[in-house]
This record gives structure tokens, sequence and C-alpha cells, in this order.
């Protein structure tokens, strides 16, 4: 390997990039870099195995000012990267995000822009299994469907329409390992006391609900419950192209000036339940900017065989469904 030292840690990595095509021969990577030891562990890993990919990598850091030493963090992870010939841009917050979910928004639309601004075809973050069994927990817990217990896939678009895609080439590897890969090959890492604040769900769940669970019920309990979120990744693909193709021949979208979406019942009626709702959450999704619940998918659920003439009460934003013949017709409540 040309005098780098080489790991099983390398070696899996490798392996696995042949399998799953993350990111490809000679793509260009932007890898986003916290300085955490995930982050530090995917740097090291990329720049070592760069040479048998012919990769152009690139990083950012996003600096959301939460911290005192925040702007030290900033240039400990400037200088990590291109003494390791990585360019890294520092983007710093325009603004106070107040919640984990506005600053994640913020990185994302940064992480967008960069990869548009440099031609990279892949964006690539140190997500592991730990993360995606934490991900599962932390959805499960909030009352989420399979979509949300499936989160952190391998790869998916950056945005809807988006040409680049997120990549996760640690998904096969625990926070443990990462730690004694960073170890193995001493690397500095920034440590990040936000990590161990308790009001933060999310660290609730890493530092004290799966060391219970890992004690009491499975110390496995972190890769098991990731190659679950693995086997729903693919359950959903499924699902969600049979769900699209049933989409497609069940619901008339408004024609003109009209705001009335339009659902035929009989070829629901005949499909299984999990389709039943998949489609009508999807419909729901796209007449109201409000959070879908399970409530109001099941209230269309239940006018699929109901008599002419029975409707709902407003779904958020004030519209009502109607059976009309075999259609389900959705508008405004004041139109009625």
């Amino acid at each position: 390997m040309g005098g780098v030292p080489w790991s099983t840690t390398h070696a899996g990595v490798h392996r696995l990039l042949k399998v799953r095509p993350l990111l490809p021969r000679g793509a260009t990577g932007l890898l986003a870099v916290s300085g955490g030891q995930d982050s530090v562990c995917l740097l090291k890993l990329l720049v070592d195995l760069r040479p048998k990919w012919s990769w152009q990598l690139r990083a950012v850091h996003c600096d959301h000012r939460w911290r005192p030493d925040s702007a030290a963090n900033a240039n400990f992870v400037r200088q990590l990267c291109e003494g390791w010939g990585v360019p890294c841009e520092v983007v710093t917050a325009d603004a106070d995000y107040a919640t984990e979910a506005q600053a994640r928004h913020w990185r994302y639309r940064v992480f967008e822009d960069l990869a548009r601004q440099a031609r990279c075809s892949h964006v690539v973050t140190g997500h592991t299994a730990s993360d995606r069994t934490e991900t599962l927990l932390y959805n499960l817990l909030r009352g989420s469907g399979t979509d949300g217990l499936q989160a952190l896939a391998w790869q998916r678009p950056l945005s809807q329409d988006s040409p680049v895609a997120v990549v996760r080439p640690l998904l096969g590897l625990t926070r443990q390992q990462t730690a004694e890969f960073c170890r193995q090959f001493d690397l500095p890492i920034w440590p990040d006391a936000t990590n161990q604040d308790t009001g933060y769900a999310r660290n609730r769940i890493r530092l004290e609900l799966l060391p219970y669970l890992q004690q009491h019920f499975n110390p496995g309990v972190d890769v098991t419950l990731a190659q679950t979120a693995e086997l729903l990744t693919a359950e959903v693909e499924l699902l969600e192209a049979m769900a699209g193709e049933l989409y497609g021949s069940s619901v008339s979208s408004p024609d003109g000036d009209s705001e009335v979406w339009k659902i035929q019942r009989s070829p629901l009626k005949t499909a299984p339940l999990a389709l039943q709702r998949r489609v009508l959450r999807r419909l729901l999704q796209q007449v109201t900017l409000a959070q879908i619940s399970f409530e109001h998918v099941e209230k269309l659920v239940a006018l699929l065989a109901a008599p002419q003439g029975s409707q709902s009460d407003p779904f958020p934003g004030g519209l009502v469904a109607v059976v009309d013949g075999d259609w389900l017709v959705l508008k405004a409540s004041h139109a009625m």
C-alpha cells in the first residue's frame, strides 16, 4: 500500500466499496468532518484508500457556534485535513439554530451549496451502525412508522431532485470500532462536550438507554438494531415502489384552478392495508404542509369502504374527504 499502514478496518471498507458502489472510482467526494472520532476515522480511511480509487477529496466543517471552543475546533479540522492533502472549507452558522433538527437542516443546505460549487458527485458522512441504532430507537419512541425506523440508509439523494448522493461508508462499523481505529493510528480527536449533554434526547439514548439495553438485554444490541434498520430499508423500498404505482393509477390531481383531489376507491379497496396507508399518506402529504399522523391516515382508510355521502372531519389545512360514488373527494370544507 505504498507505505500507508493497513488495518482490518481499511480492508473491510475497501471490500465494502467494491460490493456497494458508494464512492465509485474517480468520484469527487465532499467529506463532512466535525473533528470527532467517527469523522476523523472516515477522513483517515478515505485518504489512505484514495490512491486505490483515484478519488478527489474535499472536506467541509460546519461551525454552529454552539460552544466557546467552536472556532478552535474548526481550525483543528482545517489543519488536520490540509495536513493530509484534503482542502477544507469551514462554514460558520449565520444564525442561532436552537435545535438539532434546525442545525441539521442548515448543515445539509451547506453540503448542497458546496457540492454544487465544487462539482462533487458525493457527500460523505461518518455515520456508523451505532448512529443507525440510535436513530431507529429515537424514531420508534416518537411513534414513527417503518420509514423513520429505516432512516440512515447507506446512500440517498442529498435532496429530492439533487444529482448529488449522500453516502455513509462507515455504517458497517460501530462507534466502538471507530474509537479503536483512532487509538490504533493515534489520531487526534476534538472532544465535543455537547455529546455529554443529556438535555438532548439522542444523547440520553446513547449515554443511558443503549448501555442499559446492552447490560440487561443484548450486549450486541447496536449491531442487531442496525441490521433491523437494514432489513427495513429494503422492505420500505419495495413498498414505496408498489405504492407509487398504485398512487399513479388511483389518484387524480386538481385540474386547472380546481383545488379538488380525487382518489378512486376500487383499486385501493382490493390492495393490502400497508399499500392503502402508504398511498393515502402520500396524498395527504401532497395537500397539506402539516405533520400527518396515524389518525389522519386511518380516517381516509375508513372511507374506502364507507357509504355514499360519508365524510371526514377537517384535516390540517381545512380539507375534508367526502365519498362520491367510487371516488373519495378531498376539498376545502368551505367549498361544500
